[in-house]
Protein backbone atom coordinates (compact mmCIF):
# COMPACT_ATOMS: atom_id res chain seq x y z
CA UNK A 1 0.00 0.00 0.00
CA UNK A 2 1.25 3.41 -1.01
CA UNK A 3 1.71 6.66 1.50
CA UNK A 4 -1.22 8.45 -0.36
CA UNK A 5 -3.64 5.62 0.43
CA UNK A 6 -2.30 5.23 3.75
CA UNK A 7 -2.81 8.44 4.53
CA UNK A 8 -6.47 9.20 3.13
CA UNK A 9 -7.70 5.81 5.26
CA UNK A 10 -6.45 7.82 8.64
CA UNK A 11 -9.08 10.35 7.74
CA UNK A 12 -12.07 9.42 10.43
CA UNK A 13 -9.30 9.72 13.08
CA UNK A 14 -8.44 12.78 11.49
CA UNK A 15 -11.53 14.30 11.33
CA UNK A 16 -12.27 13.13 15.62
CA UNK A 17 -8.89 14.95 16.40
CA UNK A 18 -9.94 18.07 14.57
CA UNK A 19 -12.91 17.86 15.90
CA UNK A 20 -11.45 17.72 19.38
CA UNK A 21 -9.21 20.79 18.36
CA UNK A 22 -11.75 23.26 16.57
CA UNK A 23 -15.46 22.28 18.59
CA UNK A 24 -17.19 23.50 15.36
CA UNK A 25 -17.47 20.67 12.50
CA UNK A 26 -17.15 22.92 9.68
CA UNK A 27 -13.71 24.32 10.79
CA UNK A 28 -13.12 20.37 11.41
CA UNK A 29 -13.75 19.64 8.11
CA UNK A 30 -11.41 22.70 6.62
CA UNK A 31 -8.35 21.25 9.15
CA UNK A 32 -8.37 17.96 8.22
CA UNK A 33 -9.00 18.82 4.02
CA UNK A 34 -5.54 21.24 5.32
CA UNK A 35 -3.76 18.50 6.60
CA UNK A 36 -4.27 15.85 3.84
CA UNK A 37 -3.11 18.35 1.61
CA UNK A 38 -0.06 19.27 3.77
CA UNK A 39 0.69 15.56 4.16
CA UNK A 40 0.37 14.79 0.10
CA UNK A 41 2.17 17.48 -0.41
CA UNK A 42 5.35 16.73 1.96
CA UNK A 43 4.76 12.77 1.68
CA UNK A 44 8.29 12.39 0.72
CA UNK A 45 9.11 13.63 3.93
CA UNK A 46 7.56 11.42 5.40
CA UNK A 47 9.95 8.42 7.20
CA UNK A 48 8.78 4.78 6.17
CA UNK A 49 8.47 2.24 9.13
CA UNK A 50 7.59 5.67 11.82
CA UNK A 51 4.66 6.27 12.90
CA UNK A 52 2.34 7.62 10.43
CA UNK A 53 -0.54 8.85 12.54
CA UNK A 54 1.49 10.73 14.58
CA UNK A 55 3.08 12.03 11.64
CA UNK A 56 -0.41 13.55 10.83
CA UNK A 57 -1.68 14.51 14.00
CA UNK A 58 1.41 16.82 14.71
CA UNK A 59 0.73 18.36 10.87
CA UNK A 60 -2.71 18.89 12.22
CA UNK A 61 -1.75 20.42 15.64
CA UNK A 62 0.83 22.68 14.18
CA UNK A 63 -2.03 24.07 11.32
CA UNK A 64 -4.72 24.52 13.87
CA UNK A 65 -1.76 26.66 16.03
CA UNK A 66 -0.78 28.76 13.20
CA UNK A 67 -4.29 29.33 11.92
CA UNK A 68 -5.25 30.22 15.28
CA UNK A 69 -2.40 33.04 15.62
CA UNK A 70 -2.95 34.14 12.32
CA UNK A 71 -6.72 34.97 13.16
CA UNK A 72 -5.27 36.53 16.37
CA UNK A 73 -2.90 38.96 14.74
CA UNK A 74 -5.90 39.98 12.15
CA UNK A 75 -8.26 40.34 15.03
CA UNK A 76 -5.24 42.74 16.91
CA UNK A 77 -5.80 46.29 16.71
CA UNK A 78 -2.40 48.11 17.45
CA UNK A 79 -2.86 51.92 17.94
CA UNK A 80 0.49 53.11 16.50
CA UNK A 81 -0.62 56.98 17.00
CA UNK A 82 1.01 59.58 18.96
CA UNK A 83 -0.70 60.69 22.31
CA UNK A 84 0.80 62.91 24.10
CA UNK A 85 -1.35 65.40 23.47
CA UNK A 86 -3.29 64.12 25.93
CA UNK A 87 -1.01 65.53 28.37
CA UNK A 88 -0.86 68.77 27.47
CA UNK A 89 -5.18 68.92 27.33
CA UNK A 90 -7.26 71.06 29.41
CA UNK A 91 -9.95 68.85 28.80
CA UNK A 92 -8.41 65.63 30.63
CA UNK A 93 -10.05 64.74 33.70
CA UNK A 94 -10.77 61.63 35.57
CA UNK A 95 -13.81 60.65 36.72
CA UNK A 96 -14.40 60.57 40.85
CA UNK A 97 -15.62 57.48 42.03
CA UNK A 98 -16.62 59.12 45.29
CA UNK A 99 -19.62 60.51 43.58
CA UNK A 100 -20.78 57.46 42.44
CA UNK A 101 -20.62 56.19 46.20
CA UNK A 102 -22.68 59.24 46.90
CA UNK A 103 -25.65 58.56 43.97
CA UNK A 104 -26.04 54.88 44.75
CA UNK A 105 -26.74 56.26 49.22
CA UNK A 106 -28.87 58.51 47.69
CA UNK A 107 -30.48 56.12 45.44
CA UNK A 108 -30.80 53.59 48.71
CA UNK A 109 -32.32 55.96 50.62
CA UNK A 110 -35.11 57.42 47.99
CA UNK A 111 -36.19 53.62 47.64
CA UNK A 112 -36.32 53.18 51.54
CA UNK A 113 -38.61 56.10 51.84
CA UNK A 114 -41.03 54.66 49.42
CA UNK A 115 -44.04 53.15 51.36
CA UNK A 116 -43.75 49.48 52.19
CA UNK A 117 -46.02 47.95 49.17
CA UNK A 118 -44.51 50.59 47.02
CA UNK A 119 -40.87 49.71 47.82
CA UNK A 120 -41.60 45.68 47.95
CA UNK A 121 -43.25 45.83 44.15
CA UNK A 122 -40.42 48.18 43.10
CA UNK A 123 -37.77 46.35 44.75
CA UNK A 124 -38.95 42.54 43.17
CA UNK A 125 -39.18 44.65 39.60
CA UNK A 126 -35.42 45.95 40.04
CA UNK A 127 -33.95 42.32 40.62
CA UNK A 128 -35.34 40.88 37.15
CA UNK A 129 -39.31 39.55 38.72
CA UNK A 130 -41.98 40.23 35.60
CA UNK A 131 -44.66 41.70 36.64
CA UNK A 132 -46.55 38.53 36.63
CA UNK A 133 -44.46 37.11 39.10
CA UNK A 134 -44.23 39.45 41.29
CA UNK A 135 -48.53 39.64 40.79
CA UNK A 136 -48.17 35.27 42.12
CA UNK A 137 -45.93 36.20 45.00
CA UNK A 138 -47.84 39.25 46.32
CA UNK A 139 -50.80 37.89 46.10
CA UNK A 140 -52.37 40.88 43.79
CA UNK A 141 -53.80 41.50 40.46
CA UNK A 142 -51.12 42.23 37.98
CA UNK A 143 -52.36 45.70 36.79
CA UNK A 144 -51.63 46.94 40.74
CA UNK A 145 -48.94 45.84 39.77
CA UNK A 146 -47.61 47.91 37.48
CA UNK A 147 -49.42 50.61 39.22
CA UNK A 148 -47.60 50.27 42.02
CA UNK A 149 -44.35 50.02 39.18
CA UNK A 150 -44.91 53.15 37.95
CA UNK A 151 -46.23 54.91 41.05
CA UNK A 152 -42.60 54.46 42.55
CA UNK A 153 -40.83 55.27 39.63
CA UNK A 154 -42.22 58.75 39.44
CA UNK A 155 -41.92 59.17 43.12
CA UNK A 156 -38.30 58.69 43.10
CA UNK A 157 -37.78 60.58 39.76
CA UNK A 158 -38.92 63.35 41.60
CA UNK A 159 -37.00 62.81 44.50
CA UNK A 160 -33.93 62.21 42.60
CA UNK A 161 -34.27 65.31 40.22
CA UNK A 162 -31.47 66.85 41.29
CA UNK A 163 -29.31 64.01 40.12
CA UNK A 164 -30.97 64.82 36.75
CA UNK A 165 -30.73 67.64 36.21
CA UNK A 166 -26.73 67.64 37.00
CA UNK A 167 -25.92 64.82 34.85
CA UNK A 168 -28.39 66.31 31.99
CA UNK A 169 -31.32 63.54 31.75
CA UNK A 170 -34.37 64.05 30.71
CA UNK A 171 -37.46 63.02 33.23
CA UNK A 172 -41.06 63.04 32.08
Amino acid sequence: MDISTKINNEQSALNNYALQLTKNSEDANDLVQETLLKALTYKSKFKEGTNLKGWLYTIMRNSFINNYRRIMRRNTFIDTTDNTYFLDSANHTTENNGETKFLAEDIQEAIQTLPQDLRTTFELNMEGFKYHEIAEELDIPIGTVKTRIFVAKRRLRKQLQTYANHYGLETK
